[in-house]
């Protein structure tokens, strides 16, 4: 029997899941589970890098311990953010993606390439911490003055366990760097804002083989197994977790929520634009969606109230308060104080009465987001869809489902919350010619 692990990082979670097959189906078995989430810095919200390694590391070590033999590991994270290397040496320090040092950046480069020109190139859509924003903000800072490479976080912690450094396609994707026709570095846009072509190498695909655990790491973690890239952008690789028809939409429900299909190729018009869709690589197809944003808000809102989970399901079919706000208003992106900052967006005489209150206009919310998304879609694309198959943590929100049914009127089909983890998985297996 062969194992794979997959190490898979969200913005809010980690973990390290061994799959296996047994009768003809994929076992997940979860080793290992840790807090990621942004620190606070006086640069700002920033990862917390080495210790993230760590708990990588950790986890590896828990892996081998419960099954001697692994085939082969793979590393997925969320998308756009990176750390700046000088040779062997990372520069500090590694800024999160709701950092707010894009602001300013990303008004600069639109004087330099217009946004419409850029969106023409890379069918990415705006975002202000895009990596092309963060990237020129380094650069504006002196801080590409020294750097020889830049890595997406799965691919730096693939360097850190193998001393190979690559540039996996679907995460690359995620940050305006790429042509979406060719699929490779957009050098005409590089070139015009100055950024050094040494920082941007080979575009490795999913699947690739890229080593053996370096002797080092082979002592710290108890053994040795192939490294391969997945689809190293999480949601590149919760794609990847199921099958679906061409009536089919797919709602990847975590800290952030991406509605969209798998297209066979980049959909760039005067429509998307507008409506903000993205074009994202998957494997062997284009991921056209829309960024929502997800759990984040909620999540938040939970610390801040100290409401449990269990609690708001338990309860929160009682609440009847319909109000809704926009979920992706630039003020939620990283407030000092969630519910303050939604309770600004609700109409001033028709305030929640309660935090369970809060919380169905939270969900509330985030179904007509997806309600718009689907609406924009189906214009765009020219066609009616059936269903919305909804993967991730948000999986597991019966009253949000319930909300999404209602505001879409479309059959939603639930799948596994570890769906990032087993798209992971499936790659792994492929890449070893078991699937």
């Amino acid at each position: 029997m062969k194992y794979y692990l997959a190490i898979d990082l969200g913005a809010s979670s980690g973990r390290h899941i061994v799959g296996y097959t047994k009768n003809e189906e994929i076992i997940l078995d979860e080793v290992h589970r840790f807090k990621t989430g942004m620190d606070d810095s006086l640069n700002g919200l920033v990862w917390d890098i080495p210790r993230l390694y760590q708990e990588i590391l950790k986890g590896i070590k828990l892996a081998f311990k419960k099954y001697k033999n692994i085939e082969s590991l793979s590393i997925d994270t969320w998308g756009v953010d990176y750390v700046l290397m000088n040779k062997e040496k990372e520069i500090p320090p590694f800024y999160a993606y709701r950092n707010k040092r894009c602001l300013k950046a990303s008004d600069d480069v639109h004087k330099i390439v217009s946004f419409e020109n850029l969106y023409e190139k890379t069918g990415i859509q705006f975002a202000s911490f895009d990596t092309i924003y963060q990237l020129y903000d380094d650069l504006k800072n002196g801080r590409l003055n020294e750097a020889t490479d830049y890595l997406m976080l799965p691919s730096y912690f693939v360097y850190k366990l193998t001393g190979i450094k690559t540039h996996e396609y679907t995460n690359e994707s995620t940050g305006a760097l790429l042509n979406a026709l060719n699929k490779e570095y957009d050098y005409e846009t590089l070139d015009k804002l100055n950024f050094p072509k040494k920082l941007f190498g080979k575009i490795n695909q999913p699947g690739d083989f890229v080593g053996e655990l370096l002797p080092l790491i082979q002592k710290k973690v108890g053994g040795n197994t192939k490294v391969y890239l997945c689809a190293s952008h999480d949601t590149a690789s919760a794609f990847e977790s199921i099958d679906t028809d061409d009536d089919s939409i797919i709602l990847s429900s975590g800290t952030w929520s991406l509605l969209g299909i798998k297209s066979k190729k980049a959909i760039i018009t005067n429509e998307s634009l507008k409506a903000n869709y993205t074009n994202e690589g998957g494997v062997g197809y284009i991921r056209f969606l829309k960024n929502i944003m997800g759990m984040w808000i909620a999540n938040r809102v939970k610390k801040e109230t100290h409401l449990t989970q269990e609690y708001i399901n338990e309860n929160i079919f009682k609440s009847n308060y319909r109000m809704t706000f926009n979920v992706n208003d630039e003020s939620l992106l990283s407030p000092t104080n969630m519910k303050e900052a939604i309770l600004k967006l609700l109409p001033k005489d028709n305030q929640p009465k309660n935090d369970l209150e809060v919380f169905s206009s939270i969900y509330r919310s985030m179904a007509l987001a997806y309600k718009n998304a689907v609406n924009e879609l189906e214009k765009i694309t020219s066609k009616k869809y059936k269903a919305i198959h909804v993967l991730g943590g948000g999986a597991k929100n019966d009253y949000l489902n319930s909300l999404i049914k209602e505001y879409t009127n479309l059959k939603v089909v639930v799948h596994p919350i570890e769906a990032t983890a087993l798209g992971n998985i499936k790659i792994q297996m492929k890449a070893s010619k078991e699937l």
